[in-house]
């Protein structure tokens, strides 16, 4: 019978990519609004900064995350291949560690020496590559997947605070992006636990205080450049 239930824990890699570049979108786009507008600019370098500020963010984020999960591909690659080379020098010994790992799991040894026999027939690579080495198709490093995700959804991210400069006249930038990018969050947050089906007001709670946190230092840092120009 095919297995078509899904669970949370598939959407891992992808949500957890999108989420954190959406999170660092409004955080970092709405921290640089902030402190150039409390450094006293006008809305077109605010404006400049910003959308500067997302290209720049969305490129980081997407180089960021290639080479980071290009590097947990690598690793898991590298495992891999050393079980292959395990496997074709002495199956037997790779057979009974199988064997060993069922039977901490709880199976009688007579057993899972029996389980791990046929799932070593039927796929031995992926039989070890799950069992032993913890690598499963849904938490498969896929690097191309997250940088698109990330770089994706920073740019949306940041285009909210950007949304807001064009919006609302220079007096009331600083307090505009603030709140209004803390409600962002806020949704963010929310949207993102009812995903990965988590607390929604632990969520947001988390990432508004943190993004309150960023933006309430960049504006006291822009402040005070501004004092002193």
């Amino acid at each position: 019978m095919r297995h078509i239930e899904r669970h949370r824990t598939q959407r891992i890699g992808w949500l957890r990519a999108a989420v954190l570049g959406a999170n660092d979108g409004i955080v970092s786009t709405a921290s640089l609004v902030v402190g150039v507008a409390a450094a006293g600019a006008g809305s077109r370098s605010i404006l400049v900064a910003g959308v500067a500020g997302l290209v720049a963010g969305a490129m980081s984020m997407a180089a960021g995350e290639y080479v980071s999960v290009s590097s947990q591909a690598d690793t898991q690659d590298a495992d891999l291949a050393k079980e292959r080379r395990e496997l074709a020098a002495d199956p037997e010994h790779e057979h009974q560690e199988l064997a060993a790992i069922y039977v901490q799991r709880g199976l009688e040894p007579a057993l899972a020496a029996d389980v791990a026999k046929q799932l070593m027939r039927h796929d031995a690579i992926g039989a070890h590559a799950r069992d032993e080495l913890g690598i499963s198709e849904m938490l498969t490093a896929r690097p191309v997947q997250a940088a698109f995700a990330s770089a994706s959804t920073f740019a949306v991210g940041a285009a909210l605070p950007l949304l807001i400069v064009v919006l609302f006249p220079v007096s009331a930038l600083v307090w505009a992006v603030s709140g209004g990018s803390l409600l962002f969050l806020a949704i963010l947050g929310s949207l993102s636990a009812r995903a990965g089906g988590a607390s929604t007001a632990m969520a947001a709670t988390r990432v508004t205080f943190w993004g309150a946190l960023a933006m309430a230092i960049t504006a006291g840092v822009g402040a005070l450049f501004g004092v002193a120009a």
